[in-house]
């Protein structure tokens, strides 16, 4: 049955109002909603599930590509997964994921979205019928699931005791929710948490179902450190106006004690200088280790330790990865590899608030590219030819988007120019940085910059003047088609960052 004969079979089409069910008191775990199945239309707006992954386990389900048209469904959901649990269902079609509006992302970025999220991740999804009578009506989906504003999203602050405490009281009630009281100019202030903030976890885990006594236990216990995810009164109002969880994937991060740290190593004639190990990390989990970090060489000119944990190898997850299939990615990276790494310290604070490092990275400074050489037998690989990633544009398919510099002054992806063709296009975006947001996509040809055109002999001038220009910077792209651009990063391509 085709689509359209599936709509005449439904009752007249009403229009669809964006009006979420007011009076949740934790809506983080009023996610799973109830309804009735034989009430189509009790579905008829975007739902949030927040999921849960046990180590060694995934959120239990499965997402299928729907070629030559947008969107991406549900085509499996595994019984006794968080997924079942939490009531998504085969159909259901993902529009977001955390604070990503992915309908019109390429198959794999979507996929490699959830699996950065790490432990937890927070999808919007609509049910099927309801997809199909948005896009009869609106064409796309875009006005159902609305990302939050920069800056008006829940924060992940780290606070440090002073002489005069944390610097908060919290409200009085005997069971949550609980409101934070700042000190003027106290640790809580300085390290980012608004005023008026709603306290939702401490060191990763819920307060919604603690009790007075049981929270003030909690910060004790803390020391003289304690993290917290809290949300403003501006940012529960809008998620409140969305129907939108106060998830913690969705937070950003402020003072944290610790950061990811991204890599750009060019490989010598000794090779990278480095020894990837898997074996269990400090909390007992597997993962893949670097080791045998040789001075003067490659990996330590770009600032690699010996023991640090590898998250990322060219923006996309390893975790869960076996050892073999990351030195595959690893050596399909050729003579140029980037990779995000955690110190221990970092891998602790991360596993602490269970979330995955990969969702700051846009605070994230990354090196300039080394320029040195060095040797690990691990990815010996030669570089693929930059010919074969010349491919021509979508016509027509053009847009524009607008970025601003993240804090670590990045814009959030990398641009590479083709041999074969003149013309710069986008080998890199940085998941969850500004690039990202805007809705940059690996394989996009950059047409213009500032108004300026490019694919002369110019570019790279322009180049130089794009890292000069004054936010925010104006790309007209055209789509290109992602064939072998997905598992390297070409000779010559580099990082886009804000002169300062």
């Amino acid at each position: 049955m085709s689509a359209f004969s599936y709509l005449r079979d439904l009752p007249p089409c009403r229009k669809f109002e964006f009006n979420p069910k007011l009076g949740i008191d934790n809506p983080v775990l009023s996610l799973a909603e109830d309804y009735d199945p034989s009430d189509l239309w009790s579905l008829e707006r975007p739902r949030f599930y927040l999921l849960n992954k046990e180590e060694g386990r995934t959120f239990g389900f499965h997402l299928q590509q729907q070629p030559g048209r947008a969107g991406h469904v549900v085509c499996r959901v595994e019984p006794g997964s968080s997924a079942q649990h939490q009531g998504l269902r085969e159909g259901d079609w993902i529009l977001g994921v955390n604070n990503h509006v992915v309908e019109h992302e390429d198959y794999l970025m979507v996929i490699r979205r959830i699996r950065a999220s790490g432990p937890r991740v927070l999808l919007t999804v609509l049910a099927q019928h309801v997809n199909e009578v948005a896009r009869a009506q609106r064409g796309n989906n875009a006005h159902l699931c609305p990302p939050l504003g920069q800056g008006v999203r829940p924060r992940l602050c780290h606070i440090v005791k002073d002489e005069g405490g944390f610097g908060f009281s919290v409200t009085q009630g005997h069971r949550g929710p609980f409101w934070l009281v700042l000190s003027t100019g106290g640790a809580a202030e300085r390290a980012g948490v608004p005023p008026g903030a709603r306290l939702l976890e401490v060191n990763g885990v819920s307060v919604e179902n603690l009790t007075h006594n049981q929270l003030n236990r909690k910060l004790w216990q803390s020391g003289k450190q304690v993290t917290l995810l809290v949300a403003g009164p501006e940012v529960e109002e809008q998620c409140r106006q969305l129907g939108m969880p106060l998830a913690a994937p969705l937070a950003e991060g402020w003072a944290l004690p610790t950061k990811p740290r991204c890599l750009h190593l060019e490989k010598g004639p000794q090779g990278f200088g480095f020894v990837l190990r898997e074996e269990k990390g400090l909390d007992g989990r597997l993962g893949q280790f670097l080791w045998e970090v040789d001075p003067g060489l490659p990996a330590e000119k770009a600032g690699m330790q010996a023991g640090d944990r590898l998250v990322a190898v060219a923006g996309e997850s390893v975790e869960g990865l076996g050892h073999e299939e990351t030195v595959s990615k690893i050596r399909a990276q050729g003579s140029r590899v980037s990779l995000i790494v955690v110190d221990p310290k970092a891998d602790r604070f991360f596993s602490m608030v269970r979330l995955s490092p990969l969702l700051f990275l846009e605070s994230t400074e990354a090196p300039d590219s080394p320029r040195g050489s060095g040797s690990a037998s691990v990815v010996e690989s030669k570089s693929p030819p930059v010919e074969d990633t010349a491919v021509a544009p979508v016509p027509g398919n053009f847009r524009q988007c607008f970025l601003y510099p993240g804090p670590g002054g990045g814009y959030g992806f990398r641009l590479s120019r083709a041999a074969s063709k003149p013309g710069l296009f986008i080998s890199q975006v940085t998941l969850g940085g500004s690039a990202a947001q805007a809705g940059l996509q690996t394989g996009d040809m950059i047409l213009e910059v500032n108004g300026y055109p490019m694919g002369g002999d110019n570019d790279l001038k322009r180049l130089q003047q794009l890292a000069e220009a004054k936010p925010p910077l104006c790309l007209k792209l055209a789509a290109r088609s992602q064939q072998g651009l997905e598992a390297w990063i070409p000779p010559g391509s580099r990082e886009v960052r804000k002169k300062r």
